[in-house]
């Protein structure tokens, strides 16, 4: 979902306090991974969990989480206060925005799952209170848990924080080496799209990261913008998305127009900016001239803050400078928006 605040930065709370499997207990301080018990609140987390290879460990995983494919078959503990099934962006934000004045969270967790299933570690975030779990409910939940319990909050607001977050829970599991070498292969990708655009014009980029009401995308977005060789036209890096208006908007006409609404698919981003097809053109007529406006998976690939973000980033770039980077796969991740489907 969207409405992103800034918050804190990375925090455990806590001490390691690892189960024993065996006659011989793990080393002081450190975590017997076989029995390590790991509940993530965030979806992002889970793809970490997973790239790091420690998939046995997890637990339990919250209703967002749907990525990679394994990971379905983990008890979901919790669930938002409202079916955003079928919602378009506008009745999305009028959804949160009543769940927020009537419940104070748009989410609810399943304490008494949630306790059955014994985690050691919580993994949440504390960046936005309504894009997944956040870290007040996690801590309350822990407290009904036990001290034992660390609630571990993840939260990204740049590039570097997000690969950061990688090696927070790996460190967290007692695999630091295994955090270090998916960073470093990360790192890697991202340094052979900078080699790739490196002297190429920066089209203008306007990406937008939700509807309606409008939002021009902080935190990493921005920068994901200029690492694939674009100039972002709005929204400012390291800091929260921010609601605009469709007049501010119309100033702007980018070079290049990227619609990735937060927490949608690539078909429910499509649908949604057929919603707003006169909006959209209005604000990027040029991009729409040149074959150059695009809808993205925004939840796979933009929204997250977990390794697919790199992906992200070789599809901006695939799009921004195509003779650029060629064999970037496309299919499925991002579609060319045409003022002729809107008529």
């Amino acid at each position: 979902m969207h409405v992103k605040s800034a918050s804190g930065a990375t925090a455990a709370l806590g001490a390691p306090a690892a189960r024993p499997c065996a006659s011989v207990a793990p080393p002081a301080g450190a975590w017997h991974l076989p029995c390590m018990r790991i509940a993530s609140l965030l979806a992002s987390a889970t793809e970490i969990v997973y790239a790091l290879d420690l998939g046995d460990a997890l637990v339990a995983i919250s209703h967002e989480c749907d990525y990679p494919p394994e990971a379905l078959a983990k008890p979901r503990v919790s669930r938002p206060r409202f079916d955003p099934t079928g919602l378009s962006s506008g009745e999305i934000d009028a959804a949160v925005r009543d769940a927020m004045a009537r419940h104070g969270a748009v989410y609810a967790l399943d304490e008494d799952r949630l306790r059955a299933l014994r985690p050691d570690v919580i993994l949440t975030q504390a960046v936005c209170e309504v894009c997944a779990v956040p870290t007040t409910l996690a801590r309350e939940a822990a407290r009904v848990l036990g001290p034992a319990v660390r609630v571990v909050s993840l939260d990204a607001h740049t590039l570097d924080d997000v690969l950061a977050c990688v090696r927070t829970v790996a460190q967290a599991a007692g695999a630091a080496e295994r955090g270090d070498r998916v960073v470093t292969a990360l790192e890697a990708r991202l340094e052979r799209v900078r080699r790739a655009v490196e002297g190429a014009a920066r089209p203008s980029v306007l990406a937008i990261e939700w509807l309606d009401p409008p939002f021009a995308p902080g935190h990493w977005v921005p920068e994901m913008i200029e690492r694939a060789g674009g100039r972002s036209l709005a929204g400012t890096a390291g800091r929260p998305s921010r609601q605009v208006s469709w007049d501010d908007l119309a100033a702007l006409d980018p070079d290049v127009l990227v619609v990735m609404p937060c927490g949608f698919g690539l078909a429910q981003a499509r649908d949604d900016a057929q919603r707003h097809a006169d909006r959209l053109a209005r604000v990027a007529p040029r991009a729409f001239a040149g074959g150059r406006a695009f809808v993205v998976d925004g939840s796979a690939y933009f929204n997250r803050s977990g390794p697919r973000v790199v992906d992200g980033v070789e599809i901006l770039a695939a799009l921004l400078h195509p003779e650029r980077r060629p064999g970037v796969p496309l299919e499925g991740r991002s579609e060319r928006l045409a003022v002729l489907s809107y008529r």
